[in-house]
């Protein structure tokens, strides 16, 4: 399958592989919740999330690939109930972060881990990108689109694997750049002005994300 993959269809593989490459990097709920995971919680946290954000991806591509994803964008309710539990989790996300307090320490460290433990951390990654709606649609489109229906199942589930990894790799890369000593030590007198900023961000992905269900 590896050799039919590179000799057929090496052209939309790149192709896809570079949308989302683009629609990765862009800042987004999973940028935020991975910046603030690094600065807040620290590096062992920050990538958990990023784990759960990449097994999310399968999540979406199990969907498109079987067709499920047509029926929950034609299906008005269902999509909405989608959007709606997403916004929900942003506006909780960002109001924990707006909450946050200034340490009394001197030194930024990363908050105490009564606070955060492994499986929520990737928890939240998990369900931050399953829960966004904007990922439904990109990869819906890019199955629909970019992927042809010729394509077998087996070479979309490659295609569906690639994405998984490239984006735990991504927010890792950031986790590991975000957490890095010189970075700590420049957030560290307004580390909590970060957090607030973050979670004032999340919040107005939330409202903008409930706006759009209204329209």
């Amino acid at each position: 399958m590896l050799n039919e993959l590179i000799t057929d269809y090496w052209q939309e593989f790149l192709l896809m592989a570079s949308a989302h490459a683009l629609a990765v990097a862009s800042p987004g709920p999973d940028f935020a919740i991975v910046m603030r995971q690094s600065l807040v919680f620290g590096r062992r946290f920050a990538i958990l999330t990023s784990i759960g954000i990449g097994l999310a991806i399968l999540v979406h591509v199990t969907y498109a690939v079987l067709g499920i994803g047509l029926l929950i964008r034609d299906t008005v309710w269902l999509f909405t109930t989608i959007k709606i539990a997403g916004a929900a989790y942003l506006l909780y996300i960002g109001w924990q972060a707006i909450r946050v307090q200034k340490a009394e320490v001197k030194d930024f460290n990363p908050v105490s881990n009564d606070t955060m433990s492994n499986v929520k951390a990737f928890r939240q990654g998990f369900i931050t990108n399953v829960l966004n709606p904007k990922a439904t649609l990109f990869f819906l489109s890019l199955f629909t689109t970019i992927v042809s229906a010729d394509t077998p199942m087996g070479i979309q589930a490659m295609y569906g694997v690639w994405m998984s990894i490239m984006t735990g790799v991504w927010f890792v890369f950031l986790s590991l750049m975000l957490t890095q000593q010189r970075v700590r030590q420049f957030f560290a007198s307004f580390g909590h002005w970060i957090d607030r900023v973050l979670g004032a961000f999340l919040i107005i992905l939330a409202i903008m994300l409930l706006f759009s269900t209204v329209n």
